[in-house]
C-alpha cells in the first residue's frame, strides 16, 4: 500500500486591479502608436514580479483604443472569475496625468470613510498606483507623454456587485477595482475581511455611534427588528469574528452588538475567532459542561456531548426546559471582549433562532473583563 499522492498545491490568480492595468496598457500603446497593442502585455506588480496577460478583445477607434482582459481568479471561488475587464483610454493633455473613470460594470464611491471620497469611481488606490506606473512605463519607451483618461469597465459589473458587500459599503453601480498585491490568493478570504474593515469606516465616517455585526441574514433581520438601525451601521461579519473584533480593537465604535446563531456563538464562545464549520467546530464535551453549570440533568449532557450538532445539543437542552443560549451569550461576551479590551466601546451578544426569534442576550456593559480590570 502506498501513500497517496500530495494535492497539487491551489493555483493562483489576478487582481481586478492587475487585469485593468493590462488592458490599460495595451490601450495605451495602441492609441500612441496607432498599430495593434502588444499581447500579451507586460505589466509590473506591487512588489515587482512583471507578468503578462493574454487580451481577450481590442478596438480603436479615433479618439479612443480599448482592450479587454478575462479575470483568471485561480482556483479562488471570486464571484469576478472569468469577468471581462476593459480600459478604454483617451489622450490627455500634456501634463494633466492619468485620471480615471468608472464604465459601465463599475461603481461609484457615494459614502465616506473609504479609501477614496464620495463622487469618485471605485478604482482603489493600489489599482490606480499601477496602472499609472504601466503608463508611465509605455510613455517613457513610445517617447510620448504619460496623459491620459483611463476608463474601467465590467461586463455584468453590475450583477455581480449583488453577490458583494458594495452596495452595503455605500459602492453604487457595480464592481470596486481591487488588489493590494495583483495576485489573487486561493481562500485567503482576504476580501471578505477587507469588506468589514471598509464597513466599519464608513460606520465611524458617518458618525455611527452603534453598529452591529452579524452572522448572517436571520441575525440581521434580526438586529434590524430590534434597533432599527441604517443600513450604514450593519456589518456582514459571516465567519470572520476575529477579523472584525481586532479592527474594532483599533478603530472603536462606542456600541457594538454582535448577533448570530447558536452554534456559531458557541463557537465564539469556547474562543474560536474563524467561524467558518471547515475551519472549526463545536466542542460539545465543553458544551455538555456549559449545560451542567446550568443545571442540566447528567442524562442531558450526555445527549449534548453525543449529539451531531450545536443544534441538536440546543433541542435537548430547551427540551427539559433548559436555556443553554444565555450562558453561551455570556461566555461569547467574554471572548470577544478580550479581543476588545477596549472600556470607551460598549458590547452585547445577542443570540438568534433559525427563526429570527432572540433566544438570549448578554448584558450590553464597556468590553473590559473582570480579571482583566483586576489585572
Amino acid at each position: 500500500m502506498t501513500d497517496a499522492p500530495n494535492k497539487p498545491p491551489l493555483r493562483r490568480g489576478w487582481t481586478t486591479g492587475a487585469c485593468a492595468t493590462a488592458a490599460a496598457r495595451a490601450a495605451f500603446s495602441a492609441l500612441v502608436t496607432g498599430r495593434e497593442p502588444p499581447d500579451p502585455v507586460e505589466i509590473g506588480l506591487p512588489g515587482g514580479r512583471r507578468v503578462a496577460f493574454a487580451l481577450a478583445e481590442f478596438t480603436r477607434r479615433e479618439d479612443y483604443a480599448e482592450a479587454g482582459v478575462v479575470k483568471d481568479a485561480g482556483d479562488d471561488p471570486d464571484v469576478t472569475h472569468g469577468a471581462l475587464i476593459r480600459a478604454r483610454v483617451r489622450r490627455a493633455a500634456a501634463g494633466a496625468g492619468v485620471t480615471f473613470a468608472a464604465g459601465p460594470g463599475v461603481g461609484m464611491v457615494t459614502r465616506p470613510g473609504l479609501p477614496l471620497p464620495p463622487g469618485e469611481p471605485a478604482i482603489n488606490p493600489v489599482p490606480r498606483a499601477m496602472m499609472r506606473q504601466a503608463i508611465a512605463e509605455a510613455a517613457a519607451e513610445l517617447g510620448a507623454t504619460p496623459d491620459a483618461t483611463i476608463e474601467i469597465s465590467v461586463d455584468k459589473g453590475e450583477e455581480l456587485a449583488r453577490s458583494t458587500l458594495n452596495g452595503r459599503l455605500g459602492i453604487i453601480g457595480g464592481l470596486s477595482i481591487l488588489g493590494t498585491t495583483g495576485i489573487v490568493v486561493p481562500y485567503s478570504c482576504s476580501a471578505w475581511i477587507d469588506a468589514i474593515h471598509r464597513g466599519v469606516d464608513v460606520a465611524r465616517a458617518c458618525g455611527l455611534a452603534h453598529i452591529a455585526a452579524t452572522t448572517g441574514s436571520t441575525s440581521e433581520e434580526a438586529v434590524r427588528e430590534l434597533y432599527g438601525l441604517p443600513e450604514a451601521a450593519l456589518i456582514e461579519m459571516g465567519d470572520f469574528a476575529g477579523g472584525l473584533l481586532k479592527y474594532l480593537r483599533a478603530h472603536p465604535v462606542p456600541l457594538v452588538t454582535i448577533a448570530g446563531g447558536f452554534a456559531k456563538l458557541t463557537k465564539l464562545a469556547q474562543g474560536r475567532l474563524d467561524l467558518h464549520s471547515g475551519r472549526s467546530s463545536v466542542d460539545l464535551a465543553d458544551l455538555a459542561t456549559t449545560a451542567r453549570d446550568a443545571g442540566a440533568p447528567e442524562a442531558v449532557c450526555e445527549a449534548i456531548r453525543n449529539a451531531n450538532s450545536a443544534l441538536e445539543a440546543l433541542a435537548s437542552a430547551r427540551a427539559v426546559g433548559l436555556d443553554l443560549a444565555s450562558p453561551i451569550a455570556r461566555r461569547a461576551w467574554d471572548a470577544a471582549a478580550g479581543v476588545l479590551a477596549n472600556a470607551a466601546t460598549r458590547l452585547e451578544i445577542i443570540v438568534v433562532g433559525r427563526d429570527g426569534a432572540i433566544l438570549a442576550r448578554s448584558s450590553c456593559r464597556p468590553a473590559i473583563r473582570a480579571e482583566d480590570e483586576a489585572e
